[in-house]
């Protein structure tokens, strides 16, 4: 079989990016990817390469996307940290101020940071749920508010994978009378020409990649606790279903994102850049910074592993050790991946369909990273 190959720019300086980035095509590591980086609010490096598919039919183009999982979480951080910017969230309201039915079950004094920061103690759902049910917002989201928490909140980090983005749409949707996909489609992709969606509209279909499900799916022994057990199986994650109409249409704010690396990393230029991207203001600089506000630290069980949380956003730590210290980072399950380097003003997405079983990102991306590291570093 010919090699895959690549496509976009990649400054000679950069060229190691660009190895690192072929070799997993090359190897198998990846089947089709993208990756894009962001210096000083320009685009850097863009490049993508190999196949939308398993079956390699479809070659990955300029404008493929695909589903990217929980890197979809930054979005929906970003889109809160707007609101807030303008006066319009209180991070340290109670939940209770935007949603009133949210006090049930002794959540009264559950606060909006809480949401951001995977404490709230609402990681999963008391109720047994199918996947069609994550297509219904109002059912997703008042079985939240009328349950209680699973630990006290705020004692410990526990990783809210599909509930933190419904928690904080909700309060989206009560502040600004709009679902959170619209608001982010509305007031930060528009505006900034971004190839991002939450909730995808049919027309973009055949540009989707297909995700190719780890060839070792975690299985139910392969949860050491209750609560990995209960938020990860109710209901059980099919990366075949992001393949359908149904869940690329719905607005699932913390997994069902669309988008590739140059997207990705486009957006995420205004935290990089004190608010500003593509020549327009959309945050403050403090507005900016506020996420930077450590929030929680300490072991989180349902990842289990060691986490510090921002606001919306991991801050680098023992789980993952970053050069700067006022840098954000989240990624998705099977490898997808955005780091924001404030200090260098700089952004990283690393986007792909073959997917490992990690949650948040993996070496493939890291590689690519680091290749630009050593040469910003030389």
């Amino acid at each position: 079989m010919s090699q895959p190959q690549i496509h976009g720019f990649c400054p000679t300086r950069f060229e190691g990016a660009r190895d690192a980035f072929a070799l997993n095509l090359a190897r198998g590591d990846d089947v089709g990817a993208s990756f894009c980086a962001t210096l000083e609010g320009e685009t850097a490096v863009d490049l993508w390469g190999g196949w939308a598919d398993a079956e390699r039919t479809r070659p990955w183009v300029a404008d493929t996307i695909v589903n990217v999982y929980s890197t979809t979480k930054t979005m929906t951080a970003l889109t809160a940290l707007m609101l807030a910017d303008r006066g319009e969230l209180d991070f340290d309201a109670p939940v209770a101020r935007y949603w009133p039915a949210f006090a049930a079950n002794g959540k009264g004094d559950i606060k909006v940071s809480h949401l951001m920061s995977h404490s709230a103690g609402l990681p999963g759902w008391d109720m047994p749920l199918v996947t069609a049910d994550l297509y219904d917002w109002e059912k997703a989201t008042s079985l939240l508010a009328a349950q209680a928490p699973w630990w006290e909140p705020g004692a410990f980090p526990g990783y809210h994978a599909i509930t933190q983005g419904y928690l904080i749409g909700e309060v989206v949707r009560r502040i600004t009378g709009r679902s959170l996909g619209t608001v982010f489609r509305q007031e930060i992709a528009e505006p900034l020409g971004a190839d991002f969606h939450i909730g995808l509209s049919p027309e973009h279909d055949h540009r989707v990649a297909d995700l190719i499900p780890p060839e070792a799916p975690p299985a139910f022994a392969d949860f050491p606790n209750d609560l990995m057990r209960r938020t990860f199986t109710n209901p059980a994650n099919n990366p075949l279903e992001t393949r359908t109409r149904a869940w690329r249409g719905a607005e699932i704010p913390a997994a069902g994102g669309t988008g590739n690396a140059r997207s990705v990393a486009e957006i995420h230029v205004l935290l990089a850049n004190g608010g500003v991207a593509k020549g327009r203001r959309i945050l403050s600089e403090a507005g900016c910074r506020k996420a930077l506000e450590v929030q929680i630290e300490g072991h989180d069980p349902i990842l289990g592993a060691p986490v510090r949380h921002g606001l919306g956003f991991g801050l680098p730590g023992d789980f993952l050790p970053l050069p700067n210290p006022n840098t954000l980072f989240w990624g998705g399950y099977g490898g997808s991946l955005i780091l924001i380097d404030m200090d260098a003003r700089a952004t990283y997405a690393y986007v792909m369909n073959r997917m490992q079983r990690t949650t948040i990102g993996d070496s493939r991306s890291m590689g690519i990273v680091k290749a630009i590291w050593a040469e910003l570093a030389a």
